[in-house]
């Protein structure tokens, strides 16, 4: 079993809060005819990675938290995919486009790091 106060202690969580930020005021950008297209895909995608952080960590069950830690892993992937897409249709420029996808690489390392040290406890 794993001691963590509550999600909200964790780093990967709190950087996955601001990128969902970044995410909704990038795509506020985006062409108008996209709300219900890629942005709609890509904030649900966004959301989605602290989202089963916080879920999985409120399970209080190792295995059960790793699962929803994947989750998070697939949405970021989901993400990166949306942010190649984004560049190449000239919705976000490409300097912003590393900037983002340095900052996915970081939650997912991170996501990666959490993973690990919960598998390894069991």
């Amino acid at each position: 079993m794993y001691v963590i106060e509550t999600h909200k202690s964790l780093i990967v969580w709190q950087k996955s809060i601001s990128f969902v930020i970044t995410i909704y005021n990038l795509t506020k950008s985006f062409p108008r005819n996209e709300m219900y297209g890629i942005v709609s895909q890509i904030r649900r995608a966004a959301v989605s990675i602290p989202s089963n952080i916080a879920e999985g960590c409120a399970r209080r069950n190792t295995r059960e938290y790793i699962q929803f830690l994947y989750v998070s892993l697939g949405s970021a992937a989901e993400i990166e995919t949306h942010l190649i897409i984004s560049s190449n249709l000239n919705f976000i420029i490409k300097g912003e486009t590393e900037r983002l996808h340095n900052e996915l690489e970081e939650i997912l390392r991170m996501l990666t790091g959490l993973i690990k040290s919960l598998s390894n406890r069991e």
